[in-house]
């Protein structure tokens, strides 16, 4: 991945068109590389979670071209690569592990990330998540506490009252204000240049199962409602 960190740290700086063309021949060499790394990744999480089995890195992996239509950042190219592995691949629905290779930077999208969860649910799918979290006795606290603090709760959006139907006392309100259920690690570089990095990443998503399990459920159960 040392090869791939140091192309994405020259965009950065060279976030152009011009750059980007005479360098095109190095990033298709390394693109390939990081999709080799996506096929070996699935094949380690498939061991321990079988709903990924069959998925290849066409199905996880994104285009490095940014849509700039609605945004002030012009830069034409992504300074990341990322790979989303969930049931049924990128476009399905449901939740899955997400890793993020970019520069080595601070926040998103600069530094990198692993992650599993979402960021966007459906109105539906949220609503049953919460109704499980609220009647669930505390099983939803022990998952997450299981893998805290190698990964934490992401509660950047979270609302800053109970959810409509949900009383202010309620046990946990904490994760019913969630309205992203994603679970964030945020490796170094050194972890990211690790020649067995498809392993030890997967040992690490391996430890966040239970929690995909939870909310992948609920996804299921939507869908089956609509």
């Amino acid at each position: 991945m040392k090869d791939i960190i140091t192309f994405l740290r020259e965009l950065q700086q060279n976030n152009n068109r011009e750059w980007f063309m005479a360098n095109k021949p190095r990033y298709t060499a390394l693109q390939i590389q990081f999709n080799n790394f996506v096929d070996e990744l699935i094949g380690e999480i498939s061991r321990f979670d079988d709903t990924v089995t069959g998925l290849t890195a066409k199905d996880c992996t994104y285009r490095i071209y940014r849509d700039v239509r609605f945004s002030a950042d012009k830069s034409p190219y992504k300074t990341h690569m990322g790979a989303f592995i969930c049931p049924g691949g990128k476009k399905s629905g449901y939740s899955g592990y997400y890793f993020h290779l970019s520069t080595g930077g601070e926040g998103y999208p600069y530094g990198h990330m692993l992650a599993t969860g979402d960021y966007c649910h459906d109105p539906k799918a949220l609503q049953i998540i919460r109704e499980d979290i609220a009647g669930g006795e505390g099983d939803f606290d022990s998952i997450v506490r299981s893998v805290s603090p190698t990964f934490m709760l992401d509660y950047d959006s979270a609302l800053k009252r109970n959810p409509k139907g949900f009383e202010h006392e309620t046990a946990y309100a904490e994760y019913l204000r969630l309205k992203a259920f994603c679970l964030v690690h945020t490796p170094s570089t050194e972890f990211m240049c690790a020649p067995d990095l498809a392993r030890r990443t997967a040992e690490l998503f391996h430890r966040t199962q239970p929690f995909l399990h939870y909310i992948n459920r609920a996804i299921e159960y939507s869908k089956e409602e609509q």
